[in-house]
C-alpha cells in the first residue's frame, strides 16, 4: 500500500469524521449559550428584568440539563450513541430557532431550559465515543483539540450577540445559530460511527472504574470532578457577567463589550487550550499525573490576575482578563482527559454525566444568579469577587487529585 493512500485513509478515517462532527456540534451549542451574554442589556431593555433574572435564565438551562443527565449516561452505557448524539442536536437546534417566536421573559425562561436537554445528550456522549477511538495516552491531545469549540463557539457567541443583536434584534443570532445545528445533525447520521466500546482502554478496569458503585469511591474521578465543579462556578460567572461588567465599569458599548470579550476569549480559548495541552502531552511521557498537575498550575496562576479584572484599575481590566482567560483555558484538555481516564468503558457515559451533574449543580448553575443577586445589593465588582473563593477551593483540590492519578500502559506507581 502507498503512503500516500495510506495517508488518506488516516485522513478520512471513521474516527476524524466522527470527531470534526462533534466538534462542530459542540462548536454551535456553545456558540447559543453564549448569545444571551453577549446581548443581556438588550434583553433587559425589551423584558425590564433584573442582573438576578437575567441570571436566572442561564439557572433554567443548567436545572434541565442535570435533571436530564443521569438518564442520558445510563442510555449512552446501554445503548448506540449515534442516534441519541442525533436526537439531542435535532431537539437542541428547534428549541434554539423557537426564540425567533419568543416574546416574554418567562418564554425565554422556558426556551433557555429546554435547550439544556439537548446539551444532556453530544455533551455527554462526545467524550465517551472519543475515548473508544483513541487510547490513554492520545486522549488529551484529542479532547484539546475537540474542547477548542468552547473559546471559538463563546467568542463568536458573544460577537453574535452584540454585533448582531444590536443591528437586528436580540431574538436573531439564535435564529441564524439553529440553521447549522440541524445540517450537522444530519451529517452525523451520515458520517458518525459509533466505536466499539472500551477497544482502546488499556488501563486495568478494576471495581472502581468500571461500576457505578466504583464511581464514588473513586478518589482520581471524585477530585477530578469536584475541582472541576469548583472551576466550572467561576468560569460560568465570569462569562456570563463579563460584558456586562465591561459594559458597566469600563464604559464600552454594548457591541464593544460583547466584540472585546469574544476577541479574547478566541484568542486565548485556542492559544491557552494548545499550549495547555500540550505541555501536559509533553509532561505526561515522565509523570503520569500531568494531567491533574497542568490543571492545578492553570487555576493557581489565574488567581491573581482575576484580582486585577474585578478590583484593579479601569485601564487593567481588558490586559488583565486577556491574561486571565489564557491561565484558565490551559487546563481545557488535559482536566477532561483526567477525568475520562480515570474511569472505563463500561460506566464511561454514566460517569460523564454524573461529572457533569456535578460540575453544573456545584458549579455554573447557580454563579451567575448569585453572582446577579450579590450585583442588585452592592456592584457587579464584589459580585464577580466570590468566583476567586471558588478557584482557591479548585486549585486545592486537583493538587490533591494528581496523588490518585492511574498510572497510564502498565507504568510503576509514584511514591508520594
Amino acid at each position: 500500500m502507498s503512503n500516500s493512500t495510506l495517508s488518506k485513509r488516516t485522513i478520512w478515517s471513521p474516527a476524524v469524521a466522527t470527531l470534526v462532527l462533534l466538534i462542530g456540534l459542540n462548536l454551535l451549542n456553545y456558540i447559543d449559550r453564549y448569545i444571551l451574554p453577549g446581548e443581556v442589556s438588550l434583553i433587559q431593555k425589551e423584558f425590564h428584568s433584573t442582573d438576578q433574572q437575567m441570571g436566572l435564565l442561564t439557572t433554567a438551562l443548567f436545572i434541565v440539563y442535570m435533571i436530564s443527565a443521569p438518564l442520558t449516561g445510563w442510555l449512552g452505557d446501554h445503548f448506540e450513541r449515534k442516534p441519541l448524539i442525533i436526537g439531542g442536536a435535532l431537539l437542541w437546534s428547534l428549541a434554539t430557532l423557537g426564540t425567533a417566536w419568543v416574546h416574554s421573559y418567562w418564554a425565554l425562561f422556558v426556551r433557555h431550559g429546554l435547550v439544556g436537554v439537548g446539551e444532556a445528550t453530544f455533551g455527554i456522549f462526545a467524550p465517551a465515543v472519543l475515548a473508544d477511538f483513541y487510547p490513554e495516552r492520545d486522549r488529551n491531545r484529542i479532547l484539546s483539540i475537540f474542547y477548542l469549540a468552547i473559546p471559538v463557539g463563546a467568542a463568536l457567541g458573544y460577537v453574535a450577540g452584540g454585533q448582531m443583536g444590536t443591528l437586528w434584534g436580540w431574538r436573531a443570532p439564535f435564529f441564524i445559530c439553529a440553521i447549522p445545528g440541524l445540517a450537522i445533525a444530519v451529517l452525523y447520521g451520515w458520517l458518525g460511527r459509533e466505536p466499539k466500546r472500551g477497544a482502546s482502554d488499556h488501563v486495568k478496569a478494576t471495581a472502581d472504574r468500571s461500576t457505578v458503585a466504583g464511581l464514588f469511591r473513586n478518589p482520581a474521578f471524585l477530585t477530578g470532578t469536584f475541582g472541576l465543579a469548583m472551576l466550572t462556578f467561576a468560569m460560568g460567572g465570569i462569562s456570563a457577567w463579563m460584558p456586562t461588567f465591561l459594559n458597566r465599569f469600563v464604559g464600552l458599548s454594548v457591541s464593544k463589550a460583547g466584540l472585546a470579550v469574544g476577541a479574547i476569549t478566541v484568542v486565548d480559548g485556542i492559544a491557552g487550550t494548545l499550549v495547555g495541552g500540550w505541555i501536559a502531552q509533553r509532561w505526561l511521557k515522565t509523570n503520569y499525573r500531568a494531567l491533574y498537575l497542568v490543571s492545578f498550575w492553570s487555576v493557581a496562576l489565574t488567581l491573581p490576575c482575576g484580582v486585577m479584572v474585578f478590583f484593579g484599575p479601569k485601564a487593567w481590566a481588558i490586559p488583565a482578563l486577556f491574561v486571565t482567560e489564557f491561565f484558565l483555558f490551559l487546563n481545557t484538555g488535559p482536566l477532561n482527559a483526567a477525568i475520562v481516564n480515570s474511569v472505563s468503558a463500561p460506566v464511561r457515559a454514566t460517569a460523564i454525566s454524573f461529572n457533569l451533574f456535578c460540575i453544573h449543580a456545584f458549579g455554573d448553575t447557580f454563579s451567575p444568579t448569585i453572582i446577579g443577586a450579590i450585583s442588585d445589593r452592592s456592584n457587579l465588582s464584589i459580585g464577580l469577587g466570590v468566583t476567586l473563593i471558588f478557584l482557591v477551593i479548585s486549585a486545592v483540590i486537583l493538587w490533591v487529585g494528581a496523588r490518585f492519578a492511574p498510572p497510564l500502559d502498565g507504568e510503576p506507581e509514584l511514591v508520594v
